[in-house]
């Protein structure tokens, strides 16, 4: 029985409970949430060394991390690290997007040292798994897609990302309408190549039925990716991307009729003012599912940056309704991250992540704010640490003054402004 299934029937699951007191929200409203489709609930039933973990309506919002290797950098000792820095950083969820090396045994490595739910973007293995036996990956067959998926729901993945609402009519309306940039996922990319060279529809659109049975088998997860996101902001919005999302409503429906949980991907690229309409759109096509958003990155102009601009996005689209904000770096449209990239992109995503949970009014957000500034107020340099979203960085950043008496940093010193209005309050 998946989590949905157990919702539908009145059922509090173990993991329903867990979540509950993990978000400090009743059981029965996991279970609710679970039920309408506005919350899921993470785990692969055979995935048991894990904590599950809730997403959705009225709970925080959560952070994703991505790491995996490539075809210039398969270092699974690098990877694992990753793991390490995600974890200590306090990332919610990881995903493997692997391309380069054994990307099974990688993968089986990082969920066996993972505490964190783990997702992956099948498409890519299978594509690798065509190069590897020195076939185009165009002559991927669906079999050969649907194993890999299977593959991944054996080894305890707990969500994956699928291109289903990439077919040929949401292609040929980008194709009409004519992108800056053209269709910028990877998973997109392929599907769109291998519908061209097979003149044939995708498979996870028209064997649908088929990606169901396994996720309910494993009780994955689905998050039906945005295959067709705009890449830049000229191409935000557009018939393309709004086509894929309809699509993506309907095979959420779907899902839910069969007692699979999903999440919609989107939205990437999109200017400020637009932010809050994807997200409500997003809400209104697909009946309220749990929003992961890739940034969104409001301007195109930041490498090297990016985890700002996606912070500032990922703020205004938390603070709309977005429940799951994944990441980006520094090293975004540059490079694979570093160690350090992934760090300060997972920092980054949760200062966002905190600015909406205090916009959506989520119990205890802004007292966390309150604790903070209450440390200030006593000069408790120890508490301030405690209470940042770093404390690494706040602790070797923090320089008190000699000259305010240790009442104070050197950024005022015997000026500081807490310590001078409270000799003039005489206190």
């Amino acid at each position: 029985m998946t989590q949905l299934e157990a919702a539908r029937q009145g059922i509090v699951s173990e993991e329903m409970k867990i979540c509950a007191e993990q978000e400090g929200v009743s059981p029965e409203t996991i279970r609710k949430g679970v039920e309408e489709g506005v919350i899921v609930v993470i785990r692969n039933s055979i995935h048991r060394s894990i904590t599950p973990l809730a997403i959705g309506k009225g709970l925080r919002t959560k952070v994703n991390a991505n790491i995996g290797t490539s075809k210039d950098h398969a270092d699974l000792e690098l990877e694992l690290e990753k793991v390490r820095i995600s974890v200590a950083a306090g990332a919610d969820t990881l995903m493997d997007l692997s391309t380069g090396g054994p990307i099974r045994a990688i993968r089986k490595a990082i969920i066996g040292a993972s505490p964190l739910a783990v997702g992956t973007v099948p498409i890519y293995q299978a594509a690798v798994r065509m190069l590897d036996e020195k076939k185009a990956i165009s002559e991927m067959g669906a079999d050969d897609l649907f194993d890999v998926i299977e593959e991944n729901g054996e080894d305890g993945v707990d969500f994956i990302t699928v291109h289903c609402g990439v077919t040929r009519t949401s292609v040929r309306t980008i194709k009409e309408q004519g992108r800056l940039l053209g269709i910028v996922s990877r998973g997109g990319s392929i599907t769109a190549n291998w519908m061209s060279c097979n003149n044939r529809e995708n498979p996870l659109y028209e064997d649908y039925d088929r990606l169901l049975e396994i996720a309910a088998r494993y009780d994955m997860v689905l998050s039906l990716g945005d295959g067709l996101r705009p890449g830049c902001l000229a191409d935000a919005t557009d018939r393309g991307q709004v086509q894929e999302l309809i699509l993506l409503g309907e095979l959420a429906r779907r899902a839910r009729a069969r007692g699979v949980q999903v999440m919609i991907e989107g939205p990437g690229h999109v200017p400020l003012k637009d932010i809050q309409a994807n997200i409500q759109l997003q809400k209104a096509l697909c009946d309220g599912a749990p929003f992961y958003v890739l940034g969104p990155l409001p301007t195109d102009i930041a490498p090297g940056y990016d985890h700002i601009t996606s912070a500032i996005g990922g703020a205004i689209a938390g603070a709309a309704g977005a429940d799951f904000l994944c990441y980006v770096t520094p090293a975004e449209h540059l490079r694979l991250p570093t160690l350090e990239d992934v760090r300060e992109g997972i920092i980054a995503a949760r200062i966002a992540a905190h600015i909406a949970d205090i916009a959506k009014g989520l119990p205890g957000a802004l007292e966390r704010d309150a604790r903070m500034a209450g440390c200030r107020n006593a000069f408790d340099w120890q508490g301030q640490v405690g209470a940042s979203i770093d404390p690494e960085k706040t602790r070797r950043l923090l320089e008190t003054s000699p000259s305010a008496k240790e009442e104070g940093c050197t950024m005022c010193g015997e000026f500081c402004a807490i310590k001078l209005g409270k000799k003039e309050a005489g206190k």
